[in-house]
């Protein structure tokens, strides 16, 4: 790990391990669940520009971010591959 706190570039089984620790640690329990299940079953499978697109995601803010996977809140104002992430991880 850098002096940054972030994965050397290229390694992305310790990318994927401190998102999905990221997701389960959101601090909200619900939050903690429905993204720390989707990163659990998910991010194996996500490529590195997946991996941006999750981190993104991560970087909202968590009632918003709440609020849309439940289906509560509104897509409008993300990005096209944002809106996608946010319905995958609904789906999952």
């Amino acid at each position: 790990m850098g002096r940054d706190g972030l994965a050397p570039p290229g390694d992305l089984a310790l990318r994927r391990k401190r998102l999905r620790y990221l997701a389960e640690h959101r601090g909200v329990l619900e939050l903690d669940l429905i993204l720390g299940r989707f990163a659990a079953s998910q991010l194996d499978k996500l490529d590195e520009a997946g991996l941006d697109q999750f981190e993104r995601l991560l970087a909202l803010d968590e009632s918003d971010l709440l609020q849309m996977t439940i289906g509560q809140g509104e897509l409008t104002g993300l990005s096209p591959d944002l809106v996608g992430l946010v319905n995958w991880v609904k789906s999952t």
